[in-house]
């Protein structure tokens, strides 16, 4: 496929002009996504490969029972059609079980499963750090809309949903979690839907298939992140391409 003018490059991706009105090529690069503005991605060979295989299983599969994504196909090993959306300037973020900056926020024992899953909201600022926002600062700078923070909190637990089953079937747990959303006019009606990638970029997953991190009840121990999860997890969802294999660790979610 011939190269297009390029739209956007950040830290994991490359967008580039798709082949028609509204649409775009999404490039996975080997460099990890990361949460700090001051951390340094790593280039790490294959990657970008397994990063869009495992972005084209989950898109595909939400897309099927009804999620609405940006993900229309997937064009070869690092290139993705997508759909052009408007990015809302919030990350969200679903959690499960307590860890990292929550757990530390308030107290908790990491690996400590909650009441039901939590959706907070992070403004997207690298420069920031990303910081922690609530509706209030939402609604008050007009990122989005009471309407739009509804919808989303929907769209992300549905997603939850899907992923929690998908990974629990392949002896994994899904921690937590972060989406993008984007906004999409069709005529005079705008609706959400899941944009920019689902990977392990953007997941924290614990291995439940390693018997020293589970109790008698299967709830994590002493939680055990999925060792070389990138292979690992392609392998285990029947999605590793045969000429592919990278030991690496996931960029978690604070």
């Amino acid at each position: 496929m011939a190269r297009r003018k390029k739209v956007y490059e950040g830290k994991a991706k490359i967008l580039y002009e798709g082949p028609e009105p509204g649409t775009l090529i999404q490039y996975f690069k080997d460099d990890a996504a990361t949460q700090q503005a001051t951390a340094r991605a790593t280039p790490t060979d294959g990657r970008g490969v397994l990063n869009n295989r495992l972005s084209e299983f989950f898109m595909a599969g939400l897309n099927a029972i009804g999620v609405p994504t940006h993900f229309i196909k997937r064009i070869n090993m690092r290139e993705q059609l997508i759909r052009m959306v408007e990015i809302v300037p919030l990350q969200v973020v679903v959690r499960n079980f307590a860890a990292g900056d929550l757990a530390q926020r308030l107290g908790l024992q990491e690996g400590t499963a909650l009441p039901r899953p939590i959706v907070e909201f992070y403004y997207k600022d690298d420069k920031l750090g990303n910081p922690l926002v609530t509706e209030e600062h939402i609604i008050a700078f007009g990122w989005a809309s009471q309407q739009d923070l509804d919808d989303m909190v929907a769209l992300a637990l549905r997603v939850n949903d899907f992923l929690s089953g998908v990974m629990l079937g392949v002896g994994v747990r899904l921690a937590d979690f972060r989406i993008e959303v984007g906004r999409i006019w069709e005529g005079d009606f705008m609706r959400l839907i899941v944009a920019d990638e689902i990977s392990p970029d953007s997941c924290r997953l614990w291995d439940l298939r390693s018997a020293e991190g589970v109790d008698a009840e299967g709830q994590p121990r002493d939680p055990r992140p999925l060792a070389d999860v990138y292979t690992e997890l392609a392998r285990r969802l029947g999605v590793l391409p045969s000429n592919v294999t990278h030991a690496g660790k996931p960029t978690l979610i604070n």
